[in-house]
């Protein structure tokens, strides 16, 4: 029974360690009405993390939005499935840290480089972009 139990407690840990990843569906709070308004999947390929937007939860969203104001190849895209996270891997140095990539905001269309760091044994995912000194966090909770 003691080794049932002790058996029980390690898959129970691995399920929880396995969680402390930025990948999986995430709900996106926003910063000035602290409403809900999207959610992003995340998902690693080869050690690398992408996040797309899959759907708005904003009821003023337009459908069938496009990135207006990107500047690069997303220019004019649909929101809903463009990969606003790139090129994202874990820190070599710092394992709950994943960085080296970039986030895009949508709203106006700039690049930020990105850190990602799971918090609560991965139930929050605090998401950093900035720009040289100047950095904005935002807390994004799991969904899935």
């Amino acid at each position: 029974m003691q080794m049932l139990l002790t058996l029980g407690l390690l898959l129970a840990g691995a399920a929880a360690f396995a969680q402390a990843t930025p990948a999986g569906l995430w709900k996106t709070i926003d910063d000035n009405t602290k409403k809900e308004r999207s959610l992003i999947r995340i998902s690693e390929a080869a050690g690398v993390y992408t996040g797309r937007l899959e759907k708005a939860l904003d009821p003023d969203a337009k459908p069938g939005a496009v990135c207006e104001k990107c500047t690069d190849e997303r220019k004019g895209q649909p929101l809903i499935g463009m990969a606003l996270i790139r090129n994202t891997r874990q820190n070599a140095d710092d394992k709950e840290i994943f960085d080296g990539g970039d986030i895009t905001d949508p709203d106006n269309g700039k690049v930020y480089r990105l850190r990602l760091k799971p918090l609560e044994g991965g139930r929050k995912l605090e998401v950093r972009g900035y720009i040289g000194p100047f950095y904005r966090n935002q807390i994004w909770l799991r969904v899935e």
